[in-house]
């Protein structure tokens, strides 16, 4: 990451109260390869670029992690149970993205093969700038890099959402973030 992009993206990060906490608590569930990812991350960026108040237009936190010794829903509504209770006033989203198979189609109408780990997984999320996850002490994993979030640029990933999906997406977000710009699929 470029030194410049490191400094914004630190300070955009701990203006962000509940990415705050959430780094700071998250080992306290004891998840296997886990990270705070997606819009959020992006989108609190996209909020300290801009001027807006850190968490404005942010939806709920994506907590991701990968474990495959159970794939039942069961458990990971356990790990559900237990974030709600340490994590009370952030809106989180939690997936165990070992399961994601089990119910990607009937959400979405395509089968996938199931993911090998948290970065497979956000390998494949909709667009280049929220492709990205971080853990505690802003540990980063951005499979295409972080020119699109600093730029305020929303390029498809096409790697597994469908042209439709990607631009209700993108035009979500900006409708809250006018200054994006969509990148053609």
């Amino acid at each position: 990451m470029k030194k410049n992009y490191q400094e914004i993206f630190s300070s955009a990060l701990i203006q962000n109260r509940q990415i705050l906490f959430l780094t700071e608590n998250i080992e306290k569930l004891g998840l296997k390869n886990y990270y705070i990812g997606g819009g959020a991350v992006a989108q609190t960026v996209w909020n300290f670029i801009t001027g807006r108040k850190a968490d404005y237009g942010i939806e709920d936190y994506d907590i991701i992690y990968f474990d495959d010794s159970d794939l039942s829903y069961e458990a990971e509504n356990i790990i559900i149970k237990k974030a709600s209770g340490l994590f009370k006033n952030i809106k989180t989203d939690i997936k165990n993205q070992a399961r994601v198979h089990l119910w990607y189609k009937e959400k979405f109408s395509k089968e996938i093969r199931p993911y090998s780990s948290s970065e497979e997984a956000i390998d494949s999320w909709p667009s280049t700038a929220t492709s990205i996850g971080i853990k505690s002490n802003f540990y980063l994993y951005a499979p295409f890099g972080v020119d699109d979030i600093f730029e305020l640029k929303i390029r498809p990933n096409k790697k597994l959402i469908t042209e439709d999906i990607f631009y209700k997406k993108a035009y979500k977000w900006k409708e809250k973030w006018p200054e994006l710009e969509i990148i053609k699929w």
